[in-house]
């Protein structure tokens, strides 16, 4: 009886949490998350305090509703601040997975620390896709591409999960807005818009699982070529301003012809007076020998 009592105490001490904690001597580490774009994911953590510069460090992932753990392969020998890519190990994008680290060194252990559950589909960040835009008269044509990822599989999951984006049209003169829902296709158009003027688009991808998506930038440009701007004006201002001196200089030069040859004709009418002048017969003088002094008086 003595014997079965004493092995009890035995194990009981073996299992008691103290005990646990003596035997491991590394700090464990702290902040494990699970983060994701695209349908990227990664694992990141931080060392735990004093924890020794030669500390390696070993992650393992478990599906929901099975009970063992399982390495992941490439993330079993950790250095401090790197992390660990679990894009091909979460293969069922539909399934809870969970992740834990533990820091060891040859002789050491730590406690493993888990992460939250972490389902890739509606967890991950859907980023925007590749966008251009050209013009076509009264409308606008989106160029829509997937974002480019690492690998086949990735590809595959975002054409299933890229079915509608929102799109946000502003107009650049006066910032008049609306907003369009479309579904996902490689061309868009976005139809009866004012021609020659220019407008912004910004698209975001939405989907039945995940509600995060990141918003593209603005991408502008005009439906048609837009109207000569003010330096045409300033140009075409100049250009009249010219003509307008042209005209006067030569309205200048024609009135100054008029009046030389005016001129001209006034001196040669002087002359042809003067020359008749000079050449008619003068009156003969008469002798005032002959008639007596009161002729010539008269």
């Amino acid at each position: 009886m003595e014997l079965w009592m004493l092995l009890l105490l035995h194990l009981q001490l073996a299992n008691a949490p103290w005990i646990e904690d003596v035997a491991v001597s590394l700090p464990a580490p702290s902040n494990v998350s699970i983060s994701s774009f695209n349908m990227e994911h990664t694992l990141s953590f931080l060392p735990g305090a004093r924890t020794p510069s030669n500390t390696h460090f070993s992650v393992q992932i478990i599906r929901q509703r099975k009970s063992s753990w399982r390495p992941v392969v490439g993330c079993l020998e950790l250095k401090a601040a790197q992390m660990c890519n679990l894009t091909t190990a979460f293969k069922d994008p539909y399934t809870q997975y969970r992740a834990r680290v533990q820091a060891f060194t040859a002789t050491q252990a730590s406690n493993w620390t888990v992460s939250g559950w972490f389902q890739p589909l509606s967890d991950t960040v859907l980023g925007p896709p590749g966008v251009s835009v050209s013009g076509c008269g009264n409308c606008l044509i989106l160029q829509l591409r997937l974002p480019v990822t690492r690998g086949g599989q990735q590809n595959l999951q975002l054409e299933n999960l890229y079915r509608t984006v929102e799109l946000h049209v502003q107009r650049t003169r006066d910032e008049t807005q609306f907003r369009l829902s479309l579904p996902y296709k490689e061309e868009t158009v976005i139809t009866y818009l004012q021609p020659g003027v220019e407008y912004c688009v910004t698209i975001t991808v939405t989907t039945y699982f995940s509600s995060n998506s990141v918003s593209s930038r603005p991408y502008c440009a005009f439906t048609s070529p837009p109207p000569p701007t003010t330096s045409a004006y300033l140009v075409f201002g100049l250009l009249g301003a010219s003509c307008m001196l042209v005209l006067f200089f030569i309205g200048l030069m024609v009135h100054g012809g008029w009046l030389s040859s005016s001129r001209t004709l006034l001196q040669n009418e002087d002359s042809t007076n003067w020359l008749l002048t000079a050449h008619s017969p003068t009156p003969p003088l008469r002798s005032c020998s002959a008639g007596g002094e009161d002729d010539c008086e008269d």
